[in-house]
């Protein structure tokens, strides 16, 4: 019997402690990390394995870049960025499921693992997006109106936040490909992380504004936006 998935095991218990001493997960955050990251690695390979780790250090990075300007202007998150059980969930929780799912249906794998990556490659393009265009960006739009609306307001982008959200979901596409075959699954993945983070601020300017849901809700439907895209994209060109 191989001993490389105990040490994957190992590894990602490794990295759930290490997360917590360096304040970027709550402990129930970090144990629930460490199932998504189980759960993540059966169905997905170390493909899924590498994509979580690409959005957990390019999320943690972008939380972290500009703190003190955040905090100046209000729009650090509380306990400096440290990630709670519910946000990891809302970020990670459909890779994590269609990771379970991937492995006990393997004749739907390759579906399965294609919804995995444009789950993340939304996740990585919302948190991308909303922590870099808060620094970054120059002019603030209503993603409803288009009109000029208030930096860090729910459904706020900028052209620089959208861009840096964009190039996010690729750098998870271009890890998707690694493994599997360069193909349109690439653009498909990309596709989805745009897409979902679309829908994440249009959530953000409507139901989020007044109240109906949080901002775990609307980043899991994030998510679950992407993985649906991959899902239709895959199937339309079955």
């Amino acid at each position: 019997m191989s001993l490389v998935p105990y040490l994957v095991y190992i590894l990602l218990f490794i990295g759930a402690a290490l997360s917590v001493v360096a304040k970027k997960l709550t402990i129930p955050g970090a144990l629930l990390g460490f199932v998504v990251g189980v759960l993540t690695y059966i169905g997905g390979g170390y493909t899924g394995i590498a994509m979580l780790a690409l959005f957990f250090v390019m999320g943690s990075w972008a939380t972290g870049r500009g703190l003190k300007k955040k905090q100046e202007l209000g729009f650090a998150e509380v306990d400096k960025g440290r990630r709670t059980a519910g946000q990891v969930f809302a970020n990670g929780g459909v890779a994590a499921i269609t990771g379970g799912l991937a492995w006990y249906y393997p004749s739907f794998t390759h579906t399965l693992q294609l919804m995995m990556a444009g789950s993340l490659a939304a996740a990585t393009a919302d948190t991308l997006s909303s922590e870099l265009g808060t620094i970054l960006g120059r002019r603030f739009y209503n993603v409803v109106t288009f009109r000029k609306d208030e930096r860090g307001l729910d459904g706020v982008i900028s052209l620089e936040g959208t861009l840096a959200g964009a190039a996010g979901a690729v750098l998870i596409a271009l890890v998707y490909s690694i493994e599997h075959t360069w193909n349109m699954e690439l653009i498909w993945i990309a596709i989805a992380g745009v897409t979902g983070n679309f829908i994440d601020s249009l959530l953000g300017a409507t139901l989020e504004r007044r109240r109906f849901i949080d901002n775990n809700t609307v980043n899991f439907m994030n998510t679950a936006a992407g993985a649906l895209v991959c899902l239709l994209l895959i199937t339309a060109y079955k």
